[in-house]
C-alpha cells in the first residue's frame, strides 16, 4: 500500500485532496475506497480526523440511490446496540462478517475459475472444505473478540463499583 493520502475538509464543506492539489467530491473519495487507497480526511481548521463521518456521508448517498444494502430493520437493530454493553462486540462482529464475506467472494471466484479447468466433483468437495475452514476460523475469531470484550466490560464494571 502507498503513502497515506490526506484530504482536508474546509468550513465551506469543500474537500481538498492534498496529493492531487485540487478539490474533490464525495464520489472521488468513494472511488479511493473502491480502489483500496489509504487515506484520511481531516478538518482543515482543527486537524481532527473526520474520516468516519465522511465515509458515513458516502454510505448515506449510496443508500439513497437504487437498492439499499442497509434495511430499515437492520438500521434499527444497529441503533439498539449503541450504548449497550455489547456495542464493541457488535462492531467487531460486523467487521469480521464483512471480512468473511469478502474472502468468500474471492474464494468463490477462484473456485469457479478452477471449476472450468477441473473435474466438477473434486472442485465442489474442495470448495465445501475451504468454506467450512473459513467459517470455523471466523467463529473462533468472533469468540475471541467476544471473550475479550466481555472481560474488558466486566473489569470496567468492577472498577466503577
Amino acid at each position: 500500500m502507498g503513502e497515506e493520502r490526506v484530504i482536508k475538509k474546509y468550513a465551506n464543506r469543500r474537500l481538498y485532496d492534498t496529493a492531487l492539489s485540487r478539490y474533490v467530491a464525495l464520489e472521488d473519495i468513494r472511488q479511493l475506497v473502491i480502489d483500496g487507497s489509504h487515506f484520511r480526511v481531516v478538518d482543515a481548521q482543527g486537524g481532527a480526523d473526520i474520516t468516519r463521518s465522511i465515509l458515513l456521508q458516502i454510505i448515506v448517498e449510496q443508500e439513497e440511490k437504487g437498492q439499499p444494502i442497509l434495511s430499515t430493520r437492520l438500521l434499527e437493530q444497529l441503533i439498539r446496540y449503541y450504548g449497550d454493553n455489547l456495542q464493541a462486540f457488535v462492531g467487531a462482529y460486523l467487521e469480521k462478517s464483512m471480512d468473511f464475506f469478502i474472502k468468500q467472494e474471492q474464494v468463490l471466484q477462484n473456485q469457479m475459475e478452477s471449476l472450468l479447468q477441473a473435474a466438477p466433483s473434486s472442485v465442489w468437495q474442495e470448495m465445501a472444505e475451504r468454506n467450512l475452514a473459513l467459517w470455523r476460523d471466523m467463529q473462533q475469531d468472533l469468540l475471541k473478540t467476544f471473550v475479550s470484550t466481555a472481560t474488558a466490560t466486566s473489569r470496567k464494571v468492577d472498577e466503577d463499583h
